[in-house]
């Protein structure tokens, strides 16, 4: 039977990236060698290297300000990376809190430097996005966001204009969409949702928020200086993790960019998110404009029904939908990769579990 991975991360890839990944860990490209084997400072991965970066830059639109660096640690080490490499201590920074995750960029950043937590929306269960953002401080170095919250399955459809560069931690949504890349200072992503295989942090910072006036000593393995200037090797990369990247990115240019992404994330997310409106015996857990378009997060109308649902989708095929206990229920991660072929399925057994309740 074949499976239909909702898994929250590490998520699916491309089938077509998987065939070419899997044929460069025996022989890359004819060279005799594994591309696990190959050494990262050789032509073969300045190649992948230069690549990657130059379709980044394509897709998102990127100009000579900005530079593209490959880092290790996930989001989680951005957390505090960012806030060390783009604050001094009497600066201040302006985070809204939306998430777990905006939640825990905001108890690491606060060590550092003078945190303003503007907006949040923590005592609904994080079940939307607040827009009210007139407490931003006039002094804000820049605005922390948290693009897509994977665990509430809300995400952010529209980039406020404020006075200030937006950082944003866009790990489940990087290159499921266009964005105004004009209004950021600085994007970080952990690979593992829409971007490559886990083990590789790309992150994107306009020259203009690279601090020479710091007044605190950063190691050099974190300092985005010496990412910059060695070109993210300053050490030995994750080389596999930015070649399966680079495989995705291609991928998704060969779909027709960002634009033709757009398109297929939200007939998926239609599809699902209107079965889940039409359906009695399922409802959704967040306000209806904030929806996410990349994890979708409900439950059963009656909650004694949740696990005989969760087996007839596990007999279908579909796999790792149960929903984070901060929500419960189910949720559905249909990453760029995710076919609506798969997500078909997973209505067609909604549709059949009322059938048959009904």
């Amino acid at each position: 039977m074949k499976k239909h991975n909702f898994n929250p991360g590490p998520a699916i890839f491309p089938i077509s990236v998987l065939q070419e990944a899997s044929q460069a860990i025996l022989d890359f490209n004819g060279t005799g060698l594994s591309i696990l084997e190959i050494s990262h400072r050789g032509s073969e991965f300045t190649a992948i290297m230069d690549e990657t970066i130059s379709l980044t830059k394509d897709l998102l639109g990127l100009t000579d300000d900005h530079h593209v660096l490959f880092t290790t640690g996930g989001a989680s080490t951005q957390f505090f990376m960012l806030a060390q490499n783009l604050l001094n201590t009497q600066d201040t920074a302006a985070y809204t809190d939306t998430g777990t995750w905006a939640n825990k960029a905001i108890k690491e950043a606060k060590a550092f430097a003078n945190i303003k937590v503007i907006a949040s929306s923590k005592d609904k269960n994080y079940s939307f996005i607040p827009k009210d953002l007139s407490a931003l401080p006039a002094e804000s170095r820049f605005l922390h966001l948290t693009s897509n919250n994977t665990i509430f399955g809300t995400q952010l459809h529209d980039w406020p204009d404020v006075p200030v560069p937006i950082v944003s931690d866009m790990s489940s949504d990087i290159f499921s969409r266009p964005i105004p890349i004009e209004k950021f200072g600085l994007i970080y992503a952990g690979a593992q949702k829409n971007l490559g295989p886990s083990g590789v942090t790309m992150v994107i910072i306009r020259k203009d928020m690279v601090r020479t006036d710091l007044t605190h000593h950063l190691p050099p393995m974190l300092d985005y200086k010496t990412f910059i200037a060695e070109n993210s090797l300053y050490n030995t990369p994750p080389v596999f993790s930015i070649y399966g990247s680079m495989l995705t990115l291609r991928w998704i240019k060969n779909l027709g960019g960002l634009d033709a992404m757009q398109k297929i994330n939200e007939a998926k997310a239609k599809l699902l998110y209107d079965e889940i409106d039409a359906n009695p015996y399922f409802k959704g857990t967040v306000a209806v404009e904030d929806r996410s378009l990349m994890n979708v997060c409900f439950v059963c109308d009656q909650e004694e029904l949740e696990n005989e649902f969760a087996v007839d989708a596990k007999n279908a095929g579909c796999v790792n939908l149960k929903g984070h206990r901060s929500v419960g229920g189910f949720r559905a991660s249909i990453y760029n990769a995710m076919p609506i072929e798969s997500v078909q399925v997973l209505v067609d057994t909604m549709r059949e579990f009322a059938r048959r309740k009904g």
